[in-house]
């Protein structure tokens, strides 16, 4: 195997399905502006997203590895090269939906195929936690490039211009998809496709443990305040602070840039100090910005914006709640399942995709409901409820597992 090939590869593929995945939140500002739907309407797009992503990742367990790892990989690059030109001629936010579904069915198949295939291509323990750890850096900067990237290609002259971003993501995906494509396989035994009647009997069995069903709605409330946080920041950005659009996209980057800071200090702390404490310090603090940071944000008198630099430093300060947040859903995952037997790892492994895609959803849909009819000054502050839920789970799930 061409091992830097397929690196080169599964680099190019994280790094422009981070883009498009978390492009929901500039896709449903945009969507308001261009094509005349409201906030409840944009909300869909987070389902359109998050949906594909759990049925495809819970169904392809049966048959992905039997198809091949490589193809399932172009298959999916080669669906979403189209859905991108298609959402340039498309202009529309029907076609926006359809992107995002290609997107979700797409990165499905790519995040299983490239979880299975760094172990292939690394020799121990260590190379596998460092491409790893790399693949999902590289994530997360593509996370962060997003809300830079459309602005570039957006023009107050010209409504449609922020389109042409699709040629580049479409060009990216092309190119990894060369790359894959001319990547040579070592002949290996693809592993048997996994049962599905096994896969749905697995997970009822997971179901009866009180374990089980706490932490599925610990990752259900987790998502539901990071996504709908996320993909509403820029409109709040936007209708509150009353930022010029491009201002209102960068500004969300700080966000994501938080909460990838966030994730790499919990990984050292969590060496010397207790998941429990670590998780309890961090929601209550991302409650404190809520209640105190964020009603100063609402009332915050903004004159003219012409650059990053004309915000008040207090109109940065609501993003940094990423710093807090970011640790909660790893670190939760981490928790269960070293207190799970292994073999049930890969039952467990599919019940947290598809409670965290509902999760997303449904944060998504709530958070634009609250922004149409309580106010996008309001919308912010239910996350209150969710977050005083997961305190109580954090306690629950440390007497659980401590019993294992």
């Amino acid at each position: 195997m061409q091992k830097n090939t397929v690196k080169i590869a599964m680099y190019l593929n994280y790094f422009v399905f981070a883009i498009l995945l978390n492009s929901v939140g500039i896709v449903i500002l945009k969507s308001q502006a261009n094509y005349g739907v409201d906030e409840l309407q944009a909300s869909i797009l987070e389902a359109f997203k998050d949906l594909p992503i759990a049925i495809v990742s819970f169904l392809i367990a049966s048959f992905l590895p039997r198809i091949g790892y490589k193809k399932a990989m172009l298959i999916g690059l080669a669906l979403v090269s189209v859905a991108c030109i298609n959402m340039y001629f498309g202009n529309s936010f029907g076609t926006a939906k359809i992107l995002f579904a290609t997107v979700g069915v797409s990165f499905a198949l790519i995040k299983v195929s490239v979880y299975s295939l760094i172990g292939t291509i690394t020799e121990n323990q260590k190379e596998h936690n460092s491409l790893m750890s790399s693949i999902e850096g590289v994530f997360m900067i593509g996370i962060a490039l997003a809300y830079f990237l459309f602005p570039v290609f957006n023009s107050d002259a010209n409504p449609d211009s922020w389109l042409n971003v699709y040629w580049l993501l479409a060009g990216i995906s092309i190119v990894s998809f060369v790359f894959l494509f001319f990547a040579k396989f070592e002949n290996q035994a693809e592993i048997p496709g996994v049962n599905l009647v096994d896969d749905f009997a697995q997970m009822f069995k997971l179901f009866a443990q009180l374990l089980t069903i706490v932490f599925v709605i610990s990752a259900f409330l987790f998502v539901m305040i990071e996504q709908g946080i996320m993909s509403w920041l820029p409109t709040f950005n936007s209708k509150v602070l009353h930022l010029p659009e491009n201002i209102s996209i960068m500004m969300a980057s700080i966000l994501a840039i938080t909460l990838a800071v966030g994730r790499l200090l919990a990984g050292v702390i969590t060496k010397k100090i207790d998941w429990i404490w670590v998780l309890s310090f961090c929601i209550v603090m991302a409650m404190l910005i809520v209640i105190f940071v964020l009603p100063k944000t609402v009332g915050l008198e903004v004159k003219e914006i012409n650059s990053l630099s004309d915000i008040p430093l207090i109109g940065f300060a609501f993003p940094l709640v990423g710093l807090f947040i970011a640790p909660i859903y790893p670190l939760l995952n981490s928790v269960v399942l070293s207190a799970l037997p292994k073999k049930m790892h890969s039952s467990m492994t599919g019940l947290i995709v598809v409670f965290s895609a509902l999760g997303g959803t449904l944060g998504s849909r709530i958070i634009g409901y609250l922004f149409k009819n309580e106010g996008p000054e309001n919308a912010f502050f239910y996350t209150l409820i969710p977050m005083s839920l997961l305190l109580v789970s954090f306690f629950i799930l440390k007497k659980l597992t401590s019993k294992i």
